[in-house]
């Protein structure tokens, strides 16, 4: 009986996906690996002290970095700014705490990893490693107006724009894909 459920047990988690939704009870698309519900909430970045001292990233790593308040992604073996020309802060305008004094009590787990799809040696935090699947961000119409309070780091799609949409703690900023 044991090894009846253990090989029931093997065989269904071959057919589990490799697909996660977040807020809402399904992913809509056999394209996503990681999906988000419609609730005015953004994806906050992981925050690192200085993108200087990081190594061991891959190209496509994206961070908030604390030493200048800028979000950033690791792009051909360099540090691209996301944020250009603003410098953010980490300092909540409602309540006046410093995320950092949150951050720095907190203690950190160097091992701590989540892998959605075929787990490989790819270091990160939250790490996507599907060959034929893509992240969907939130989607928000007009961010800058309706996330109230945004936390430095957080990334959303801008459906009224249709636009990529950072926040560094101060502003906004809004990109929008090249097409070669």
């Amino acid at each position: 009986m044991k090894n009846i459920i253990f090989i029931y047990s093997v065989l269904f988690s071959m057919m589990i996906s490799a697909q996660v939704a977040v807020g809402k009870t399904a992913v809509s698309n056999a394209n996503v690996s990681l999906e988000f519900g419609t609730a005015n909430r953004g994806m906050l970045l992981p925050w690192v002290t200085n993108t200087a001292g990081v190594t061991g990233v891959v190209n496509g790593t994206m961070v908030y970095d604390l030493s200048d308040k800028k979000v950033k992604v690791k792009y051909a073996a360099a540090w691209r700014d996301l944020t250009i020309n603003t410098t953010g802060t980490t300092v909540d305008p409602v309540s006046s705490v410093d995320g950092v004094a949150i951050q720095n009590s907190a203690t950190e787990s160097t091992n701590a990893k989540f892998a959605i799809g075929t787990v490989t040696a790819t270091p990160g935090i939250l790490v996507l490693e599907d060959t034929n699947k893509a992240m969907v961000l939130p989607k928000v119409a007009s961010p800058h107006l309706n996330i109230i309070n945004p936390a430095p780091g957080m990334m959303v799609y801008d459906t009224t724009a249709k636009l990529l949409a950072v926040f560094n703690g101060t502003s906004w900023t809004f990109w929008r894909a090249q097409v070669n």
